[in-house]
């Protein structure tokens, strides 16, 4: 059994061990070379995308990264999935879009517009996701892949 001064002394190390593991740790995940978003190539079209995915509210029905509404599929990897022929005729589509039941709005974006969307959702594709789409649940997949 632990002295009440060694009781002290291990709960003072003990704490000032994590604290410093806690800051080596923090250091290095914000450090450069674990950035995996690429964003150096983030070029102004993707820019314009990302634009046009938040000024259209998007985000209310879709998800990216896991975030968002669980309406419609989940958006990150959707260029793998379906190809950009898919997406772009989709976004430009005049009628709306209801697969499987679920009523996308018919947008009508225009060529360069779709063309935005589509380069945004390929830099969000090739965003290192560090394992998370290998360990989503098969339920999640079925609505991923709707």
């Amino acid at each position: 059994m632990l002295s009440k001064k060694q009781a002290r002394a291990f709960f003072l190390i003990g704490t000032l061990v994590t604290f410093l593991a806690f800051i080596a740790l923090t250091v290095y995940s914000l450090g450069e070379s674990q950035d995996q978003s690429h964003a150096e190539n983030i070029s102004p079209s993707v820019v314009r995308g990302k634009n046009l995915w938040d000024s259209n509210n998007c985000m209310g029905c879709h998800t990216l990264f896991g975030e968002g509404g669980y309406y419609a599929p989940e958006l990150t990897k959707v260029i793998d999935r379906r190809g950009k022929g898919y997406i772009k005729a989709i976004l430009m589509s005049p009628v709306p879009w209801e697969p499987n039941g679920r009523k996308m709005v018919a947008y009508k974006f225009t060529n360069e517009q779709a063309d935005d969307l589509i380069n945004f959702f390929e830099w969000i594709g090739h965003v290192d996701l560090n394992g998370f789409d290998r360990v989503v649940s098969p339920l999640a997949k079925d609505k991923i892949n709707n």
